[in-house]
C-alpha cells in the first residue's frame, strides 16, 4: 500500500464498523529500534460525516485500488 490508495477497513472497531472504506494519507514507520518492521498507515475515512483520521496497522486494511 502507498498514499493514494483507496483500502477497506477489516477489523470493526468503536464508531467504525468493519467494511468503511478509506483513503491512504500518510505512512508512518517504526521509530522502536527493538522492532524494525511495525509500521502503520493514517487514514481519512469516507463515508463519515466529519470525516476523521485514524491510524490502522498493515493487516487490518485491505487495498481496494
Amino acid at each position: 500500500m502507498k498514499v493514494g490508495n483507496l483500502v477497506k477497513i477489516t477489523r470493526a472497531s468503536i464508531g467504525i464498523p468493519e467494511g468503511t472504506l478509506a483513503l491512504v494519507i500518510e505512512y508512518v514507520p517504526a521509530r522502536a529500534e527493538s522492532n524494525p518492521d511495525l509500521m502503520y498507515y493514517i487514514v481519512q475515512l469516507v463515508g463519515l460525516g466529519h470525516r476523521p483520521t485514524r491510524r490502522y496497522l498493515p493487516q487490518d486494511l485491505e487495498m481496494v485500488s
